[in-house]
Order: structure tokens, then C-alpha cells, then sequence
């Protein structure tokens, strides 16, 4: 049974913006809401009202007004969105321009660099000069293999504001995962940096740029930021140009560009991990109000908020991040190894810099909490009012270790969406409670339901996460799919035109969502479907485990559950300690959950975005090949599941 662990007072439900939104739709559209679960059911019942009320309550401007907010033209697949109207992602992004913080940075080496909105608008209109006047057109796509820095987001707003479609990743993937990713959608300019620091490394990335530019022919030139030294050698590097050499000091104004509401603002990469990773379009208007919408009502933030989200430009968060500017909001970057020089490293970045909401990983609070750092102990975290967490499941272990040691007074969301949708489908709602191991509610505007095999809507039982009505920030399409062949078989084959998420989940009584798992690393002994974290949170519970992950293997026609953990330092796999792992799960799930097999592995295979790869584990340990290996953080502890 889940644990209620906070209550948000009257007081402060009554001052969020998510309060004053209910408020101004009560009055627009003449109803009496008093609860967020009636206000989510109008949002997705009336979406034409409830996207045009998003737009007209936070000033979203169009130069030209579009004809009708939806119009549906063969289900969610096929819907149009405020066709005819024209806006400019970056405008809104760079409506603020005055001298209060927009983007502070902290690197791991104690850097500190601060850009005020002018001066962030000022620096943006020196970059996109110098893309005028190398041609760089609406349509061009641009990629950033940069670390989370400031110059990340001025040559993102660059690209966006003249209609260019901004792609990036971060700067530990390698030559093949580059050119996996940016190869396929034929970037014309590279922006990147001579090299970045982590772990207390100073890492060079210059030598890996000749062949990046030699393999991505459509690459003309490959703007170098020096990150490591003032002035970085790139003799070596052809068609290469220091930052500071491309920057037209003279431009004062940027240049924006109306365009359709559907035009493409960004392409980002799936995991890669079962084939070449697919590049997901996405939308300008789309990815605007989505943004808009959860970061102002769902994460209440505004003008007094700071954001930082740990993350790197290779995660959909950072898209997610850097749109808090269209809030009002100042964002705080870290780029660096999160345990630098010890856990401590972000929680003093937080309390130093008055983070008001900050964001992460399940998987970092868990490691936090194994580290056995207190926060609250150790910093006084005054401003804080909320922190996200996404990437995988958030354990109730874990919620309740934030409550107990990081603040009491706080406001814990798990969000839960995607790289497919560059948004959530279930968030935190400031004016609700919070309860250990449940995510708050559905989003706003988004008509989340679970569904069995046949497609029949569950309650209180896991099933398909499934959206069945049309939301704004579906993806465009994916590049290199003129028929959107591969776009339907990714998303809509398994029940007609309901997008189908991939992850399995349940619908609590309360109206949130516990996230079960990804569906296809679903396990099925005996022919029970079993979602692998519901697994994790009991093995969470035996101390001496750091990490694990669970597979299902082919045994005699059926499944069996396999297990693998990683142990604190001076702990062995014990029998005893086998038997106490497998009577946690089994008292606490059902025997069907209990591993056949248990073994002990030095590390787990994770994304760069700190997410556990099963199907590759499972490849390696069923003898099939393992793709894309370069999308992994890791990918030498692949190798030892060859060992086990």
C-alpha cells in the first residue's frame, strides 16, 4: 500500500499557477472546477477549448492566427494541429530580456559563468549572424555535440529562430555514434567544443572530429568553442572555425522567422540499442505548449523560479529544460560526473545557487541514498520547492529517502514520458499528494488510459500505457520516412490509431499511474506478465545491492526470471544472502517474481541517460548480437554478462 508523504497546504496550493489556470478556464468557460481530476477530464474532453486556453493564458503569439485549434483528420495519427497559423519557437524563449540571470553554468571544475536574458538575446543574435551569412535557411538541420553549457542553448535558440532544425548530442559518444545519429539527417554545420571535463578529467575532444567531418559529407564547417584551453588548435581539424571567429560582435537584433506551427524544431535519437537509433522529428507549436504547459502548471514554475535538471544534451530533458526560459524562469546548468569530487557535488550547486526545482534521475537519488549522503544534513536547501525525477521508475524506497532525508517540505514528482513525445503523459501536480512509488496524475491534455491485450480499458491492473486522444507534441514523423511507415509500426500497430507508449503500467484508484516497467522487457513465466520493476523496488530493499537488473531467459518453452546484482564493495553472493533476496521479493510480490537464477556482476550496462538496458543484456546472455553499442554509457560491462 502506497504511503501518503506529503500534503501541499492550502496556502500553497492557492498560489500556484496551476490554481490560477483553474481559475481563469472557471471564468473563460463558465464551469466550477475545485479538483484537478475534473479539470484533467474537461482538458481531454474539450481539446480544442483546453489547448486555446494554454495558448491565450500564457501569451503564446501567433503572427498568424491559425483557423481552429484541432482539426482531426483520421485519429491521432493524422490530426492537425492550429493549422494555418505561424509562430517562432525561440521568440518565446527570448521574450524576457532583461538583466535578470537566464542561464547560470557550473562546471565540475568549479567554473561559474552567468548570462543574463539581455545578454543571452545579445550573444544568440552574434551566433545567427554568422548562419545568415553562411546560407543557413529554414529546413538546414544543425547539430551541437556539446556538453550542457550556455552555448548549447544560444546556438539552439540560433538555429530555431531562423526555422533550422537543431539536433545534438553529447560529447562522450563517440566517432560511430555521431555518425549514427548525425549522419542520418545530414547536418550543415557541427557545433562543438575542444573538449569537456568529468570525473576530475580534462577529456579531449578534438581527435575525434576529422573523422566525424570525413564520414558526414554534409557537414561545411564545425564551429569549435574552446571549453578546455583559450585557444585550441584545430590545424588538424578541416573545415574547422573557433567560436569566437564565427560570433558577429556588430549584431544587435536576431532574426525571427514565422513559420507553420507543425515546422520542425528539433530530431532527437531513440536509445539505439536494438538497431541504428530512429530520429524522431518534432514540432515547433507542438513542443511549445507541451513545454509551456508542464513546466508551468505541472512544475509551477514562473519568473521567480530557477530550474536545474541534470541531465546532458543527448537526453530529451535538456529540450525540456531549456524551455523553461519561455517561462520566465532561470535555468541552472551542470556539466560534469554528478559524484565529483563525492554526492554532494549537485545538492551544494542547489542550495548555492537557490535551485527552486531541481531534476534528475530515479537512478541518481537512488545512488545518493546507497552512498548514504543526507542532504538535509549537509545543506539547508531553503528555496527548494520541488525535484523531478524520470528515467526509469522512481522506487518507494527512494521516495521515501527524499522526504526523510532532503526536505519535508517539498514537492516530489516522478514524471514519466519520453524521447518519443519530448514531454510527459503523467506528472507531478503541485496541488496534490504525493504517495511512495505512485506518479501524481496524468497530464493535462493528455487522455492516458491502460489497456489489456484486447484493448479494453483496466483500473487498479497493469496493462498497456496507452494515449487515445490527440495531443500536440506527437512527433512529426521520423526523418527518412516520407510514407510514415516506420512512424505507425513504432507507435500505432498494436491497437488501431491509439498510440501505444511501450511501457507497462497500472492506474491507481487516485487517478496516478505506477510505472511497471518498458513492455518489452516484460517478463512472462508461466505465461504471467511481469513488469521488471516491480522486481527492482523489493531488491532496492536488500542493503547489500547497489544495482541490479532482471531478464527473463528461455528455459524448456518457458520463461525463466534472471537476476543480477551489483554488491557493495565488501559484500559476497553469498547463499545466505541469495535466499534473503529471493524471500524480500517473494514476500512482497508473489513466487512467480522470484529469480531462477541470481548472480553477481561488477557492473550494469546503462544508456547515457542513465537508463538499464534489459533487451541488450538479454541479447548478449541468448547469444544474439547487440547493436549500436555506442549509445551506452558503458558498454564494457556488456562483456561481463558473457562471463556469467
Amino acid at each position: 500500500m502506497s504511503k501518503l508523504l506529503w500534503q501541499p497546504s492550502k496556502e500553497r496550493c492557492a498560489a500556484t499557477r496551476l490554481s490560477a489556470f483553474t481559475h481563469y478556464v472557471n471564468e473563460q468557460y463558465q464551469h466550477s472546477f475545485h479538483s484537478y481530476d475534473e479539470l484533467w477530464q474537461w482538458s481531454v474532453n474539450n481539446s480544442d477549448d483546453f489547448w486555446q486556453s494554454i495558448c491565450q493564458f500564457f501569451d503564446v503569439e501567433f503572427s498568424t492566427t491559425a483557423q481552429h485549434p484541432l482539426k482531426l483528420a483520421g485519429g491521432i495519427r493524422d490530426t492537425n494541429w492550429f493549422e494555418g497559423g505561424r509562430l517562432n519557437f525561440a521568440r518565446h524563449l527570448l521574450k524576457r530580456r532583461d538583466d535578470a540571470e537566464a542561464v547560470v553554468f557550473r562546471g565540475e571544475d568549479g567554473t561559474r559563468r552567468v548570462l543574463s536574458y539581455s545578454q543571452l538575446y545579445q550573444k544568440v543574435a552574434q551566433l545567427q549572424s554568422y548562419l545568415i551569412a553562411q546560407g543557413v535557411t529554414a529546413g538546414d538541420r544543425i547539430a551541437g555535440y556539446l556538453p550542457n553549457a550556455p552555448e548549447a542553448i544560444i546556438s539552439m535558440l540560433a538555429t530555431s529562430a531562423l526555422g533550422a532544425v537543431w539536433t545534438s548530442c553529447s560529447p562522450d559518444f563517440g566517432v560511430n555514434g555521431v555518425v549514427d545519429r548525425f549522419g542520418q539527417v545530414e547536418p550543415k554545420f557541427l557545433i562543438t567544443v575542444d573538449g569537456y571535463h568529468y570525473s576530475g578529467k580534462r577529456i579531449d575532444n578534438l581527435p575525434k572530429l576529422p573523422e566525424i567531418v570525413e564520414r558526414i559529407s554534409s557537414i561545411q564547417a564545425v564551429l569549435v568553442y574552446p571549453f578546455l584551453q583559450e585557444t585550441p588548435d584545430l590545424s588538424a581539424i578541416e573545415k574547422a572555425i573557433a567560436w569566437n571567429e564565427a560570433l558577429d560582435l556588430t549584431a544587435t537584433e536576431v532574426e525571427f522567422v514565422e513559420l507553420p506551427f507543425d515546422h520542425p524544431l528539433y530530431i532527437l535519437y531513440s536509445s539505439g540499442t536494438t538497431g541504428v537509433p530512429k530520429c524522431i522529428v518534432h514540432g515547433a507549436g507542438g513542443t511549445l505548449l507541451q513545454h509551456v504547459k508542464e513546466l508551468a502548471l505541472h512544475t509551477d514554475l514562473g519568473p521567480d523560479g530557477r530550474l536545474m535538471y541534470f541531465t546532458t544534451c543527448g537526453w530529451m530533458m535538456w529540450n525540456w529544460m531549456v524551455s523553461g526560459l519561455a517561462v520566465g524562469a532561470s535555468l541552472v546548468l551542470f556539466d560534469g560526473s554528478p559524484f565529483q569530487p563525492g554526492p554532494s557535488a549537485l545538492w551544494k550547486i542547489v542550495d548555492e545557487e537557490g535551485v527552486t526545482a531541481f531534476g534528475t534521475s530515479a537512478k541518481y537519488l537512488a545512488a545518493v541514498q546507497s552512498a548514504r549522503y543526507l542532504p538535509k544534513e549537509n545543506v539547508k536547501l531553503d528555496r527548494l520547492k520541488s525535484i523531478l525525477s524520470t528515467g526509469s521508475p522512481l522506487s518507494p524506497e527512494s521516495f521515501e529517502f527524499v522526504y526523510a532525508q532532503v526536505k519535508e517540505e517539498l514537492h516530489l514528482a516522478s514524471i514519466s514520458g519520453g524521447t518519443d513525445i519530448v514531454s510527459c503523459f503523467a506528472l507531478g501536480v503541485p496541488t496534490l499528494p504525493v504517495y511512495s512509488g505512485e506518479l501524481q496524475a496524468r497530464g493535462l491534455g493528455m487522455a492516458v488510459d491502460i489497456y489489456d491485450d484486447e484493448g479494453q480499458p483496466l483500473r487498479e491492473e497493469k496493462g498497456e500505457l496507452v494515449c487515445t486522444a490527440p495531443f500536440p507534441s506527437r512527433p512529426i514523423g521520423f526523418w527518412n520516412d516520407p510514407e510514415g511507415e516506420r512512424y505507425r509500426a513504432a507507435y500505432f500497430e498494436t491497437f488501431d490509431n491509439i498510440w501505444a507508449h511501450g511501457d507497462y503500467a497500472e492506474l491507481t484508484s487516485r487517478g496516478g499511474l505506477i510505472i511497471h516497467g518498458r513492455s518489452d522487457a516484460v517478463l512472462n513465466p508461466g505465461g504471467v506478465r511481469i513488469g521488471t520493476a516491480e522486481i527492482y523496488r523489493q531488491v532496492e530493499k536488500v542493503t547489500e545491492v547497489v544495482d541490479s537488473i532482471c531478464v527473463g531467459l528461455p528455459k524448456n518453452g518457458d520463461v525463466i526470471v534472471a537476476l543480477y546484482v551489483v554488491l557493495r564493495p565488501e559484500v559476497e553472493l553469498s547463499a545466505e544472502l541469495i535466499s534473503r533476496i529471493k524471500s524480500t521479493i517473494r514476500d512482497n510480490t508473489t513466487p512467480r517474481h522470484v529469480p531462477g537464477i541470481i548472480k553477481a556482476v561488477a557492473d550494469i550496462p546503462r544508456t547515457k541517460s542513465g537508463k538499464i538496458v534489459e533487451l541488450a543484456v538479454r541479447n548478449v546472455l541468448t547469444g544474439q548480437p547487440v547493436k549500436n553499442i555506442e549509445s551506452l554509457a558503458n558498454p564494457e560491462a556488456l562483456e561481463l554478462f558473457k562471463q556469467v
